[in-house]
């Protein structure tokens, strides 16, 4: 009785969030329930007949999960999935709420869900995963999550207290990530990137986890394909990056369009057409794939969930906007940055570029992460550069240091007519590359819904 009153109160407040046009309905929900029953999770999650998968990492979450949840669907599965990627624990039970009856009895087969670094330990002891997926582990927002290192420990005491019957998924390019795998009941399964083409010879400046995890010696690295994501190893103790069970081969990187990669694993190879672009989404593909086969998916199921996978809401998102193209990218920390940076100015071709900096909570209220990012690129390879959000004034300055032409650059506080300018720049049949941070992002398709060119994100 105390489930059912829990999901209704929780329902209710769903309804009148939409309603009355507050939002989704994609967190507060679930919180109403948790207070009315604090196991309402661990209740329903229980009742899903394949167990629940649950993904997180610093970049990616949104991505790779929905990866996963096309496979599933190809496979004639139905997952409960926080598809709006309200990834607090919060919003995992507003996911399964709004899937259930109000006896508490889940509508899918399967639950999937993306979780925010802080709150893995939580889901995990309260949901009970058959499958927990890392994908990587950078610095990002301070403010709140602090230094890797502390995250690190958090994730391995969760993972730890997962049975032997359980299946971890983690980056094994990642040596903070794949260090998790050590010591656990549960059995682990590592993806990585074989193909070294697109790598460098040498870490970039803005890469954390450089120290060896068992000794703290320096890492060697054969190869670096982007912050300290790559192939390492320890001269001092031996450590070194396990053999990923899938790993990518013969890699093309098809600029802003998308990759071409073979996968090879235990099931045999896999040609993949992925129509996303830069060698972050390889890794969100690669983690979804590894997630399948961890979930015993057919290989041409695995193919046929990621070759139909389109862009979440706001990462790597294409609206057509009258004869103009906008890219839309979420950027939120100095690695993910990079790599967007360096996936739109893989042409060569100059861009212009809408840049949206805010200082929210959910952005992180220390922005020095921006001196962290390689502006530096844009000197000679953007025609423009408009730039608004809350910390607008800081981005310019920023620019400036980066000796961007002053000219190119224009501040305009005012989001709306920030997207005018920056639009009005672009030539016919053109793109604008706008670049926000999380809460800006959300901001910039509201400007855009308001136009009719986008549906609400939680419709998506």
């Amino acid at each position: 009785m105390r489930l059912a009153a829990a999901i209704v109160a929780g329902k209710l407040v769903a309804s009148l969030s939409r309603r009355l046009n507050f939002g989704g309905g994609t967190t507060l929900p679930g919180g109403i329930t948790r207070r009315i029953d604090p196991g309402a999770l661990g209740k329903m999650t229980g009742r899903l007949r394949q167990g629940c998968v649950v993904v997180t990492g610093t970049n990616g979450k949104t991505t790779t999960t929905r990866m996963i949840s096309n496979m599933l669907q190809v496979a004639g599965l139905k997952p409960v999935h926080n598809r709006s990627g309200a990834n607090l624990v919060s919003g995992v039970t507003s996911a399964l709420l709004n899937s259930s009856s109000i006896t508490g009895r889940p509508g899918g087969d399967i639950g999937l869900f993306e979780v925010d670094e802080a709150n893995l330990p939580l889901v995990v002891a309260e949901a009970k995963p058959t499958v927990v997926v890392i994908n990587n582990l950078f610095r990002d927002q301070l403010d709140r999550y602090g230094e890797i290192d502390y995250i690190a420990g958090l994730w391995r005491k969760a993972l730890r207290q997962l049975p032997s019957s359980a299946r971890v998924v983690l980056n094994a390019d990642d040596p903070l990530v794949a260090s998790l795998g050590k010591s656990l009941a549960a059995s682990v399964l590592y993806f990585g990137i074989e193909d070294e083409r697109y790598g460098r010879a040498t870490l970039e400046h803005a890469a954390d986890s450089k120290s060896c995890v068992s000794c703290g010696a320096r890492y060697a690295y054969a190869v670096a394909f982007y912050g300290h994501v790559g192939k390492y190893s320890c001269p001092n103790c031996g450590a070194k990056r396990p053999i990923p069970d899938l790993g990518a081969d013969s890699i093309s990187l098809n600029g802003t369009v998308g990759a071409e990669l073979l996968m090879r694993g235990p099931q045999g190879p896999l040609n993949v057409r992925l129509g996303l672009p830069g060698m972050y989404n390889v890794y969100n593909a690669l983690a979804a794939a590894a997630t399948g086969l961890a979930l015993g998916l057919p290989l041409e199921d695995v193919k046929a969930g990621i070759e139909g996978f389109s862009a979440a809401f706001g990462r790597i998102e294409r609206i057509q906007i009258e004869d103009k193209l906008i890219f839309l990218a979420l950027v939120k920390n100095p690695i993910g940055f990079n790599e967007v940076l360096r996936t739109i100015l893989l042409d060569g071709a100059q861009k212009d570029l809408l840049i949206v900096i805010n200082d929210n909570i959910a952005d992180g209220t220390d922005i020095s992460w921006l001196w962290d990012v390689d502006f530096e690129v844009l000197q000679t390879r953007t025609r423009r550069v408009v730039v608004a959000g809350t910390r607008a004034e800081d981005m310019a300055v920023r620019l400036k240091y980066a000796l961007v032409d002053p000219s190119k650059v224009e501040i305009e506080k005012d989001l709306p007519r920030a997207l005018h300018a920056g639009l009005a720049g672009v030539e016919k049949e053109g793109t604008l590359y706008v670049l926000p941070t999380y809460t800006a992002m959300l901001e910039v398709r509201e400007v855009i819904q308001r136009l009719g060119y986008v549906g609400k994100f939680w419709q998506d």
